[in-house]
């Protein structure tokens, strides 16, 4: 029984000893990291034409609509908002309105008149990345307005801090 203890611990003292003779050295790493905030929108496109070319007798021309384009959000930041402004005021007697459908748990403010300077579309964004949301556009002309030529207009939506 002493021999068979003996063999034993002389076993683990050569497998400790071959181990420790494998046994590498170390290197070690300090590893940064951050997560910066994420604000990005994007649109898929530009809409059809709007043209204004007919009316019911009796009544202002119809309006020109197109709801083709869609909108894509992602932040992970809290309390943010759409807006959305044009380049240059429209031509007189005449307005484009657009309506963005909001993401999960946002609220969009429904139908805007939009002017050259930025008007809420979207509010209370928080934490989403969503894309496929749809953006409605609505060309309305008065009689008023007369002919029109052809022009076009620059829209800027814009994800920004809410208020």
């Amino acid at each position: 029984m002493r021999k068979s203890f003996l063999f034993i611990v002389a076993l683990f003292a050569l497998l400790g000893a071959s181990n420790a003779a494998l046994a590498g050295t170390t290197a070690t790493q300090s590893v940064s990291y951050q997560v910066t905030a994420i604000n990005e929108i994007s649109a898929s496109g530009n809409p059809s034409a709007l043209i204004v070319n007919s009316a019911t007798p009796g009544s202002q021309p119809n309006a020109a609509t197109d709801a083709t384009t869609t909108f894509a959000v992602t932040t992970n930041s809290s309390n943010k908002k759409i807006t959305g402004k044009i380049d240059t005021a429209m031509p007189a007697n005449t307005s484009l309105k657009v309506t963005l459908t909001a993401p999960t748990g946002a609220t969009s403010t429904g139908q805007v008149t939009l002017t050259a300077s930025d008007q809420d579309l979207v509010t209370g964004i928080s934490l989403l990345a969503e894309s496929g949301k749809t953006i409605s556009f609505e060309f309305s002309a008065t009689l008023s307005a007369g002919i029109v030529s052809s022009a076009s207009k620059t829209v800027t939506l814009t994800l920004a801090d809410g208020s």
